[in-house]
This record gives C-alpha cells, sequence and structure tokens, in this order.
C-alpha cells in the first residue's frame, strides 16, 4: 500500500506532462508529492528517511527547475537519488561497517551477514546502473525517452529487484530456521 502511495506523484506527474508540459508536470508532482506524504503521516504516523529524502529532492529540484524554467534540473534529481542511495549503503558499509539493509529490515528478518552483505552489494550495484543510466537518459535521449524511462522503466525494474531480494531472503530465511 505505501509503496502504491508513493508511485501516485509519478504517474500524476506522467499525465500532467502529457497533457501540459515539464512545468505544469512538475508542479502537479510537488503537489502530489506533498499530498502523498501527508497521506503517508495520517496513515502510518511516520516517514521513513528514504520518502523524505525523496519528498525534499522533489521540492528542492522541482523548486529550481520552476524557478529557472529549466528542466535538466528535475531531470537530475533522478541521477542524484540513485547516486546518493547508492552512496549511503557503500559508505555506511565500507566506513562504518554498518548494513543499511539490515538496520532498516533485521526487526522482521533474521539472516545471516553474508546474506545481508550480498544484498547490499546487490542493491549498491543496482543504484549505480540505475544513476548512471540516468545520467546517460539526461543528456543523450530524447525527453519523451527520458520521462517514460523515468516514470515507467526506473520503477519497474526496483519493483523487479524487490521482487528477486525477497525471493533471495525467503530462500536464505528458510536455510536460517532450518539449521537451528
Amino acid at each position: 500500500m505505501k509503496q502504491l502511495l508513493n508511485f501516485i506523484p509519478l504517474v500524476v506527474f506522467f499525465i500532467f506532462l502529457s497533457m501540459y508540459d515539464i512545468f505544469v508536470g512538475v508542479q502537479a508532482l510537488m503537489i502530489a508529492s506533498t499530498i502523498t506524504l501527508c497521506v503517508v503521516l495520517i496513515l502510518y504516523k511516520k516517514i521513513d528517511k528514504i520518502e523524505l529524502i525523496s519528498f525534499l529532492m522533489v521540492m528542492i529540484f522541482g523548486g529550481i527547475t520552476l524557478a529557472t524554467r529549466e528542466p535538466i534540473f528535475i531531470k537530475w534529481k533522478v541521477t542524484i537519488i540513485n547516486f546518493l542511495f547508492a552512496a549511503a549503503l557503500l559508505i555506511s558499509r565500507f566506513l562504518f561497517n554498518k548494513n543499511l539493509l539490515k538496520k532498516m529490515l533485521s526487526k522482521e528478518l533474521q539472516l545471516s551477514d553474508a546474506v545481508w552483505n550480498k544484498l547490499n552489494l546487490v542493491w549498491i550495484g543496482f543504484f549505480i546502473l540505475c544513476g548512471a543510466i540516468s545520467l546517460i537518459a539526461t543528456y543523450y535521449t530524447s525527453d519523451y525517452f527520458f520521462w517514460r524511462f523515468k516514470v515507467f522503466i526506473l520503477p519497474i525494474a526496483s519493483l523487479l529487484l524487490s521482487l528477486i531480494s525477497g525471493i533471495y531472503i525467503y530462500k536464505n530465511l528458510n536455510k536460517d530456521l532450518e539449521s537451528k
């Protein structure tokens, strides 16, 4: 449910982008993101750090886009968020010897450190790849392709990796339970 709520601003953005232009789309994105954040807060009584960071990035880059009338800034948001997520996972793991995925999910899931570390590396690679592809798409593809990439391909890729991660977790969760 929460993931569906967080997807709504993208759909709203795409609809307004398709019907009008990038600037109306960005305004709709900012409004929809604010409403979604409020709904998440009301329903779940908590905003996750990732949700807050994404919201702030929409507001900052959306605001700059509207103020300068330059669409490139809202395009950079996608790239920067992916690289920030990769950096957060990388830095926490290799500089502070903490696994953010484990920290976020270990209350619900008991997995070995090896499994958590593999998942962490896969998501780091995923975010770096998405950031790199987004950067390439920003400068070397049409706006038509870029917005479809951002609204459809990236979320589908994230969903697929989440499903694959879930299967991997399930398989390893069962192994950990069998060994106890």
